[in-house]
């Protein structure tokens, strides 16, 4: 153990700068606005309160814009999932002409700035009628290309042994896949699931583009508004900020396990 604490301090003090600026938020929240401009800046506050959160969950609105990112998070969560296992799946067993080149391709896309697609994406939504719709919101982003690579590389670190006895057994492909690969690689697909959620949560720039309304807000863009009105209050920006920040948080506790469990097995394949 001796010989691991210098790295355990560096994680340590790593880990302290990544939830500093979190915690500040947290602090800053609990703050009234009068304390806030007090000289030098307290970091705790001196006399916490909630009045910022009431505050915060009046001036936006709090119910509707969890709704619009809920349904954006979650569907496109579970399409990420399926194509990517789908795709993951067909590059990582499957043989067939192309493939290799086809999955170079794929990764290759990965350099293409996310911003040169936005314009003929919506253009194409607008053709469809899709523009300010769940529908426009979410048909984009329904494949993700590191879902699929990570997918891939979870699947070929599953043993040849199963599947060859699952076939032995009369099981097609469809039930080899379904029933038999996709379950062992549990931990890969809650990692593509709280990535893609996590991904959709803090979009602003393609529901910005995409939605006109307030009604089809999503927590970001909710939030950028917010911030607009609110310009020169901290304490109701921070507030608010938490309150965008809590499904996130509790999602990233929740899936931790797995996804620890599936960033495990890849990088054990990529090593190899």
């Amino acid at each position: 153990m001796r010989k691991h604490w210098p790295a355990a301090v560096v994680l340590t003090l790593l880990a302290a700068v990544m939830l500093a600026p979190f915690l500040y938020m947290i602090s800053v929240s609990l703050m009234s606005e009068t304390e806030l401009l007090r000289w030098p800046p307290p970091l705790v506050p001196h006399a916490p309160t909630a009045a910022n959160y009431l505050a915060a969950l009046e001036g936006l609105p709090y119910e509707r814009v969890l709704l619009n990112t809920a349904v954006l998070a979650g569907c496109v969560m579970i399409g990420q999932v399926l194509t990517s296992a789908a795709a993951g799946y067909a590059f990582a067993r499957l043989r067939f002409h192309g493939r290799d080149g086809a999955f170079s391709i794929l990764v290759a896309t990965l350099v293409i700035p996310a911003i040169l697609l936005v314009l003929p994406r919506f253009f194409l939504l607008r053709g469809l009628g899709w523009v300010d719709t769940y529908r426009g919101l979410v048909s984009t982003e329904l494949v993700s290309v590191a879902g699929i690579f990570l997918m891939r590389q979870a699947f070929q670190t599953l043993p040849r042994e199963v599947e060859e006895a699952a076939r032995l057994d009369g099981a097609g492909e469809w039930t080899l896949f379904w029933r038999v690969m996709l379950p062992l690689a549990k931990p890969a697909v809650a990692t593509v699931a709280l990535l893609a959620f996590i991904d959709q949560w803090r979009s602003l720039l393609w529901p910005l583009v995409v939605t006109r309304s307030a009604q089809m807000e999503v927590a970001e863009v909710a939030l950028a508004h917010f911030h607009t009105t609110y310009l020169a209050n901290w304490p109701y920006l921070m507030a608010a900020a938490v309150l965008i920040t809590l499904p996130v948080l509790l999602a990233g506790l929740l899936a931790q396990r797995y996804v620890m469990q599936g960033l495990r097995i890849t990088g054990a394949e990529l090593r190899s």
